[in-house]
């Protein structure tokens, strides 16, 4: 009996950690310096694409 809330309390804790690993973390790009931009979309013609800024933005530099 004195093991049971030890089992309830390392199940909670067990069930915390694993919930903070469900989603992995998303790396966005550090965009808007040294001829880099974010622009919504893909980057217009004559730009480089980098990878995304955010949601739905591209991250850019001029050529």
């Amino acid at each position: 009996m004195n093991s049971l809330p030890f089992l309830v309390f390392f199940c909670f804790f067990l069930f915390l950690i694993c919930s903070g690993f469900s989603h992995p973390p998303r790396h966005h790009l550090r965009c808007g310096y040294r001829g880099t931009f974010c622009f919504p979309g893909k980057c217009p013609n004559g730009n480089a694409y980098l990878g995304a800024c955010r949601s739905g933005y591209s991250c850019c530099r001029w050529l």
